[in-house]
């Protein structure tokens, strides 16, 4: 079986949910002796191929992008190409670029769709794409959704509820907890002192709420960690300064996956403070769950709620709401008794539900599903 997957990028190098998800995917689905091939967009105006883990990853030239959606008027025909020589097609929603591709190469080969997100902040752009995007989903032979939760609440995927298959994110629990991670955690206790440590891990783009999150810091007493970068760094770093928070958060930049997890291990509690339902669901929270860690996120109606279950393995507070976030850390880093429950209960949750392999076996069968059918 040969299974071409569809989006704008691809990690390495470019380090966000979708790119890091497609990455784990891919090579799960290789081991299980699926023949794996990638398309993305390029960052310049050259065609580029290299192989990944025996994976062969194309990116067509791309001219820019435009509100986040790659300007690639080639795609279509390097897409149409590798369309010939596959048995499915399984694309990674939305990318309006690759989407419209498809319609033009019109390929009629199996079409699975992960749905990742509603398209929330360009609603404008959105209204003149929705032709164009019901025509894709009609298309489509299934789709998967993260979570019950995102079908019931996205309008758009109400719709399609007939074709919808739920398989949450999953994770690589074994690159948690190593021997390495748990010393280095150590070392990082030492540097904070008796501080306790909130953290928070993601690419800063608008819908990430942590501006709330900063707000919220005012009335806390502990150090806030921040990892990774993104589009609104300025804007924060600018925030922190005028909150005079600066010896209270600390901006630590994008890191290795090996000192994110001795992080994810030092910290006291992980805070996900989205206040958009662009985040769909949250990867970051189980892999801090994993790690034995309660989390405190927003109730968007997305997976976010469906990862960190109100009051087991977390908090889920209202998003926008600095007052709720703020009596929500304190409440936790006044209980110590109770994070650790909630620790013990998210790690248990995570082995269950959202490991690596549950993942990638659930997408197998929906492709062999499909594979069966005329």
């Amino acid at each position: 079986m040969k299974v071409l997957h569809v989006y704008k990028d691809f990690y390495p190098p470019v380090k966000g949910g979708i790119e890091c998800h497609i990455n784990l995917l891919a090579r799960g689905l290789k081991t299980k002796g699926v023949e794996v091939e990638v398309l993305v967009s390029n960052t310049s105006n050259r065609f580029e191929q290299s192989l990944y883990h025996d994976i062969t990853v194309s990116k067509a030239p791309q001219w820019g992008r435009l509100v986040s959606a790659p300007i690639t008027p080639t795609f279509f025909r390097y897409l149409k190409e590798r369309c010939q020589s596959t048995d499915i097609v399984h694309f990674h929603y939305p990318n309006p670029t690759a989407e419209l591709s498809y319609l033009l190469a019109n390929s009629k080969k199996k079409l699975v769709v992960s749905y990742h997100s509603d398209i929330v902040r360009q609603a404008k752009l959105g209204l003149l794409y929705t032709p164009f995007r019901k025509m894709f989903l009609t298309a489509c032979d299934r789709i998967i959704a993260s979570s019950g939760n995102y079908i019931k609440s996205s309008s758009v995927l109400q719709a399609y509820a007939h074709k919808c298959t739920v398989i949450p994110y999953g994770i690589d629990t074994d690159r948690f907890n190593t021997f390495w991670a748990n010393e280095e955690s150590k070392s990082i206790r030492s540097r904070y002192g008796k501080e306790p440590i909130l953290l928070f891990v993601g690419r800063f783009r608008y819908y990430k709420g942590l501006h709330v999150l900063i707000s919220a810091m005012k009335k806390v007493e502990a150090r806030l960690l921040l990892i990774g970068t993104g589009p609104e760094e300025k804007r924060l770093r600018k925030m922190v300064q005028k909150e005079q928070l600066e010896k209270r958060i600390d901006f630590l930049g994008d890191l290795p996956d090996e000192d994110v997890d001795a992080f994810y291990n030092a910290c006291d509690i992980f805070i996900l403070p989205s206040h958009l339902r662009s985040e769909a669901f949250g990867i970051v929270q189980i892999e801090a769950m994993c790690c034995q860690k309660p989390v405190i996120c927003t109730e968007l109606g997305t997976g976010t709620s469906y990862a960190n279950i109100d009051n087991k393995t977390g908090i889920t507070v209202p998003p926008d709401d600095v007052s709720a976030l703020t009596d929500a850390i304190n409440s936790l880093l006044h209980n110590p008794q109770k994070r650790e429950e909630m620790g013990a209960c998210g790690a248990h949750r995570v082995r269950k539900l959202f490991s690596a392999e549950k993942m990638v076996d659930q997408t197998l069968n929906v492709y062999l599903d499909l594979i069966k059918q005329p």
